[in-house]
């Protein structure tokens, strides 16, 4: 089985430059790459797979989820969990792009006294 590859450190720095203004967020060490958590829900899973290809999976709306899975690549339907999407990620990644996503699932996955302090982009 071929192994996956460690995500670039560079990467993670940036994602946590993300991910640090939510109330509650932690990052935690996943049972492959890394993943910031509120609570016991992950709001995001970067990660390299087998297939030496980078990916983040969030959560999205109902709506969105349709949305993304049309669009293809770098977009995905996460095979697990209905409102679970992902990207591909790599040098070329709108970084601002994916902010604007990761603070959507932020905000569908933290408590709602959480997510009230959090501006939406969508809002």
């Amino acid at each position: 089985m071929p192994e996956r590859p460690e995500v670039p450190l560079a990467w993670v720095d940036r994602l946590r430059s993300v991910m640090e203004v939510f109330p509650e967020c932690y990052e935690e060490t996943a049972w492959v790459g890394v993943r910031w958590r509120v609570g016991q829900a992950t709001v995001c899973h970067l990660f390299g797979g087998e297939d030496q290809l980078y990916r983040i999976t969030f959560r999205a709306e109902p709506d969105e989820v349709l949305a993304f899975e049309h669009l293809g690549a770098p977009y995905f339907k996460g095979e697990w969990g209905g409102n679970v999407v992902g990207m591909f990620v790599e040098e070329a990644t709108d970084w601002d792009e994916l902010a604007e996503l990761l603070t959507d699932s932020f905000c569908l996955q933290a408590p709602q006294r959480l997510a009230a302090l959090v501006a939406r982009p969508s809002a």
